[in-house]
């Protein structure tokens, strides 16, 4: 038997943010909290924003790339100091997670670890929950109606903070935000979006729905990213991967991998200060590797979905990478063999590691990062 829910509220299209007011009237949100960060402000994107928010709204921007406990406690004290009601997240998947953590923190009591899914935090997550509406700025993350919320705690462990109630309550998606978004940030942000709609495709849950979701963002991803990193201002193509960028969102209920189980654990490294995209898009050939014999048959129709040559998956990735400039590896993005040991070990614990097609063990883990150790 299968549970299969989407009850996220989505308004999908070139001017899109016109919606605000109406979301926040029908959600009875009358003080939001802005929450965004300061290469979205700087960038001139809050001013699209602006004219449909209330006037004087308070607005937190000191996200941090990967989004932190101590953050998001600031921004639940500015909420509770302007007694807000609601949070609107207007940027990528760091300002939209850590509004997710405000709204939980905001209206639940205990530490924050506590609401951790690998601490059983899923049953300590309520309705409670304040209303967030998300705005995203990237066509990648898929946070905007995803259950989840990444956050490094203070004690230096990046944890998901998983349930239904933290999916936003509507998620206003406007490709017209992501024109002229830099050709570095395209790419990342379009291969994060890419490995979702992978993983979630090769996860072993049954879900027919998510799956042919994901197999159908995956393609118009694949489709589209080129377009894009060449031109900032193509808007089909921007809204191309808008939609497969919020596909692989709508079908994270399926579980993720060991792509997600390593890019965590890294993710929640002080230093370096690794970006989540590019980390996915390193290990995306990889890991389709290493998983292929579990899952030949799931393997062959995302080639024929993306129009890749039988067996090709893996180079097509690796090819792609290289026309997009992603990094070549872990070393040159400054991992450290001595931090090796910690990174495995937080891919073990990582509440995606359950969901890879193929069970992996430390030493598989270890060998994963190896080969892409340049």
């Amino acid at each position: 038997m299968a549970a299969i829910t989407y009850l996220t509220d989505i308004e999908f299209g070139a001017g899109a943010v016109a919606q605000i007011p109406d979301r926040l009237a029908r959600l009875g949100v009358r003080r939001p909290l802005l929450v965004s960060d300061r290469g979205v402000a700087a960038a001139g994107l809050l001013d699209a924003v602006a004219p449909h928010l209330p006037a004087d709204v308070p607005t937190f921007l000191d996200v941090p790339s990967n989004p932190t406990e101590e953050a998001t406690l600031a921004a639940v004290a500015l909420y509770r100091e302007r007694d807000c009601d609601g949070v609107v997240a207007v940027g990528g998947g760091s300002p939209i997670d850590l509004a997710k953590g405000v709204a939980l923190m905001a209206t639940h009591e205990g530490a924050m670890a506590r609401f951790a899914l690998i601490e059983g935090g899923l049953s300590a997550i309520t309705p409670a929950v304040a209303p967030v509406i998300a705005v995203p700025t990237t066509a990648g993350t898929g946070s905007e109606v995803g259950r989840a919320a990444l956050i490094t705690l203070a004690d230096g462990r990046k944890l998901g903070l998983v349930s239904p109630h933290l999916i936003p309550k509507a998620a206003i998606c406007d490709p017209e935000l992501t024109l002229g978004m830099p050709p570095a940030l395209t790419a990342a942000t379009a291969l994060d979006a890419l490995s979702h709609c992978l993983e979630t495709y090769l996860s072993p849950r049954d879900n027919p729905p998510a799956e042919a979701i994901a197999l159908d963002g995956a393609a118009r991803i694949w489709g589209n990213v080129l377009a894009a990193f060449e031109n900032g201002a193509d808007l089909a193509a921007r809204s191309a991967l808008m939609m497969g960028s919020l596909q692989g969102g709508l079908t994270f209920q399926k579980g993720l991998g060991a792509v997600h189980a390593l890019s965590h654990a890294l993710g929640g490294l002080k230093s370096p200060n690794l970006h989540h995209g590019t980390l996915n898009a390193i290990l995306m050939p990889a890991v389709m590797r290493a998983n292929r014999a579990a899952a030949p048959e799931k393997f062959a129709r995302i080639e024929t979905a993306l129009g890749i040559a039988p067996g090709g998956l893996e180079d097509a990735l690796a090819a792609l990478n290289s026309r997009l400039g992603i990094p070549a590896g872990l070393k040159t993005l400054g991992l450290r063999e001595e931090q090796i040991d910690g990174v495995v070990r937080g891919a073990l614990a990582d509440h995606s590691h359950p969901t890879n097609p193929r069970p992996l063990t430390a030493e598989d883990y270890r060998s994963l990062i190896e080969s892409v150790y340049v």
